[in-house]
């Protein structure tokens, strides 16, 4: 569980609660049709630019910005080394145990197929294939909730734009230009808050989930190519070394 998203999102409804309370009553800003316009233009402006599959699965996606276990880099080039000694003295048969001892399904497919013999470029190429599709998936994650965050503001600038039509329409009776005003704001706090509070920190924590994860893919897929190759574990180990550095987040080309 990502503890920093939850208390990011959890202080920054309560900030924003707590200060609309300061001033009054907090049934004024709650507007029905403001929300319908927000969220529903939203919604459908996503749809009309996304394909409809991306758009279901992005709840999965969204999970990952509030619950995401990933394993230390340090770690999986530790144990990547012990296989390693393990293949060294044993064969590649005596990693067998580790294919059910993993939790990484990237790692014990890759170990399966070396203890199965596969070539290594073959090897080389499904794990490769699976980089590119889990990169490809979050990759759409945080490019969906980017585009909720250019659109939430738009649609909530249309809503005001709504409000003071229908305001100038009934000039006629001073009595409701004010609260008729404050509807028409109150769209554009809508999508404020949607864009700046959610959609655009989502955006970015997706990102950074893309740069961990792949990261670690990476380390896998040079570790196994160089166990299937037979290199000494300690020159394995030296050159995994270099993903904790400077090259940690860079992606493999």
């Amino acid at each position: 569980m990502d503890i920093s998203s939850i208390i990011g999102c959890v202080s920054g409804v309560g900030f924003i609660l707590g200060t609309i309370l300061m001033g009054g009553p907090i049934g004024m800003f709650i507007n029905i049709p403001s929300i319908l316009i927000v969220v529903g233009g939203t919604i459908a402006a996503t749809m009309i630019g996304f394909p409809l599959g991306d758009i279901i699965g992005i709840a999965k996606t969204a999970i990952k910005v509030f619950m995401f276990k990933i394993e230390k880099a340090e770690d999986i080039i530790a144990n990547l080394t012990e296989i390693s000694n393990k293949a060294r003295k044993g064969g590649l048969l005596s990693i067998e145990g580790d294919i059910q001892s993993t939790s990484d399904p990237y790692l014990a497919q890759a170990l399966q197929m070396t203890v199965d013999g596969v070539k290594t470029e073959d090897i080389g190429q499904i794990m490769e294939k699976k980089m590119e599709l889990t990169k490809k998936d979050l990759d759409t994650g945080s490019a969906i909730f980017a585009s909720m965050a250019a659109y939430a503001p738009a649609f909530g600038m249309i809503g005001t734009l709504i409000g003071l039509v229908q305001m100038l329409a009934n000039l006629d009776d001073p009595s409701t230009i004010g609260p008729k005003m404050a509807v028409a704001m109150i769209t554009t706090f809508y999508g404020a808050i949607m864009a700046n509070l959610f959609f655009i920190p989502m955006s970015d924590k997706l990102k950074g989930r893309t740069e961990e994860e792949i990261t670690n893919m990476n380390i896998v897929y040079e570790g196994i190519l160089s166990i299937r190759e037979g290199e000494h574990p300690k020159l394995m180990e030296d050159k995994l070394k270099v993903y904790l550095g400077d090259g940690a987040k860079e992606e493999k080309k």
